[in-house]
Order: structure tokens, then C-alpha cells, then sequence
């Protein structure tokens, strides 16, 4: 079975195909190096700063900004990065940012499906669908009123091919202000499942909401035995969830091709806790 990873930029190698996540709006960054100051921020909200580095995110306009990939699969900008907060410890399996989207809030998500190399095949428009019915029925304060079209400005989500991503997998980021982070992106995915392709959009619109990866301690989805972070700073246990590894979890930083799709349990409860 190949394991699918979570992370920006993906790429396939013969066991593992490595899959993405982005972050937030527009600030492009002068800097290609990354800091010690940045690398001192991740640190201390619970993120991985083995291989942080600057990229490219591309939009469905043609455009691209420079970003912060970090743990491969989760775009920030530098504003973002230093207005991290700190929370207290909890206990709990399924974890999430300091940030969360504003209660009560119905999130317009739209499926990009223009005929120029960004837009979602039909395939995409159905997992997209799927995954948004994975949140819908749910008894949550937040809602998603998805369509599909091409004039994304005025939404607050919108889900796209990157033309120019090379691998397979998606990406997306976290909320801020109480607004869930707007571009969802899914590329090389086409020769895969539905079922597939409906857990990488979930688990991107996930990280949106502000959902961690459920093993950020371990990586240990992956076949890894790397912490994301020291436990207890920006990735904060939700309780309900009972402590330890779960296998099943649609947030885990890695995935096999048998997925189905689906949120589990312990998804559920961090879920409706929240929200």
C-alpha cells in the first residue's frame, strides 16, 4: 500500500507519495532564508522546523506569492508566524490551532471548475461535494454552502487544481481573524479513488478550520518518528479525545489508498466540540 503524506509540495517516490497543505493570504516575503527568529516562533507554537523554507503558492488567477511551507504541507506568512499564541496543555487525541473559525459563521466554498488547467474535474467536483456533506452532517456552529463556478473573489473557500504543483496531494492553511483560510488546492490526484480524493479535500479543508495533524507528535502515519513540536503551544489537545495513536483518524499527517474518506469517531467529537 502506498502511504500518502499531508504536506505542500508533494512528490512520489516508489513507497510513499507525498501530498501538500497551504496557509494564508497575501504577503510575499522578501526573505528566501528562513530566519532564526521565525524558526524560533514555529518551534514554540509546536511546529516542525526541520525543513522550513520559501515557496510559491499558485492562484487559479496565474499569480503566485511567496510563502512559508512548514511540516510540507501548511503555507503562513510571516504575519501570521509571529502573532502565534500560546495556550495551556491539555489532554486529548485530535489537536488544533490557536486560531478557530467564528461560531455560528456559514462558509461559502466554492469548487474553482474553469476550462484553464485550475479548475476541478469531475471527479474533483464530486469529492468536493462529499467532503463538504462530511462536515455538513455533523451538528456544528459552522456551516459550508458550497457552488461551483469560476468567480471566486467573493468567497470565503475556494478549492483548486495547482496546474503547476508537481506530485500528488493538496494543501491548504489555518483560520485567521474567524475566517477559515480561503484557498483549498488539490493536485495529481486524478488517477486515484474518490474515496481518496474526498479524504485529501476534507483533511485540507480540516487544517482551514484549524485542525493539526492528529500525530504531529510522531509523524507516525508516515513510518517517521519526528515531533512537529513540543506539546502543549498551538497544538491543542481537544478533549473527548482520549490520548494516544489513532490509526484512523482523517488528520493524520499520512494516509494509505484504502482510506475512506470518512471522519472517524474521535474526528467527530473534536469536531462538535469545537464547533
Amino acid at each position: 500500500m502506498k502511504k500518502i503524506t499531508l504536506p505542500i509540495l508533494s512528490l512520489i517516490t516508489a513507497a510513499v507519495l507525498m501530498v501538500s497543505c497551504s496557509d494564508n493570504e497575501s504577503h510575499p516575503d522578501q526573505e528566501k532564508a528562513v530566519s532564526k527568529e521565525i524558526l524560533a516562533k514555529l518551534k514554540d507554537f509546536n511546529m516542525n522546523t526541520n525543513d522550513v523554507q520559501v515557496t510559491k503558492q499558485n492562484l487559479p488567477d496565474g499569480t503566485s506569492r511567496d510563502r512559508y511551507l512548514v511540516e510540507g504541507d501548511i503555507y503562513l506568512t510571516r504575519d501570521q508566524i509571529m502573532n502565534f499564541e500560546k495556550i495551556g496543555e491539555q489532554l486529548g487525541r485530535n489537536y488544533r490551532t490557536s486560531n478557530l473559525v467564528a461560531r455560528g459563521k456559514v462558509i461559502d466554498i466554492m469548487g474553482y471548475v474553469a476550462n484553464d488547467g485550475y479548475g476541478l474535474t469531475s471527479k474533483g467536483q464530486t469529492a468536493l461535494a462529499m467532503a463538504v456533506e462530511n462536515f455538513n452532517e455533523l451538528n456544528l456552529d459552522i456551516r459550508f454552502n458550497l457552488t461551483f463556478g469560476t468567480n471566486y473573489a467573493p468567497k470565503d473557500m475556494v478549492v483548486y487544481v495547482d496546474a503547476l504543483a508537481g506530485g500528488s496531494g493538496g494543501s491548504a492553511g489555518f483560520p485567521t481573524n474567524g475566517n477559515p483560510y480561503k484557498w483549498v488546492e488539490i493536485h495529481g490526484l486524478e488517477n486515484f479513488s474518490l474515496d481518496v480524493v474526498e479524504h485529501v479535500i476534507t483533511h485540507e479543508i480540516g487544517h482551514s478550520v484549524g485542525f493539526r495533524h492528529t500525530d504531529w507528535q510522531t509523524r507516525q502515519s508516515c513510518g517517521q518518528n519526528v515531533n512537529e513540536g513540543d506539546a502543549g503551544v498551538g497544538a491543542i489537545p481537544i478533549p473527548g479525545t482520549t490520548a494516544g495513536y489513532d490509526p484512523t483518524s482523517l488528520m493524520l499527517a499520512c494516509f494509505n489508498t484504502g482510506v475512506s474518506g470518512e471522519f472517524n469517531q474521535n474526528d467527530r467529537i473534536a469536531l462538535e466540540y469545537l464547533y
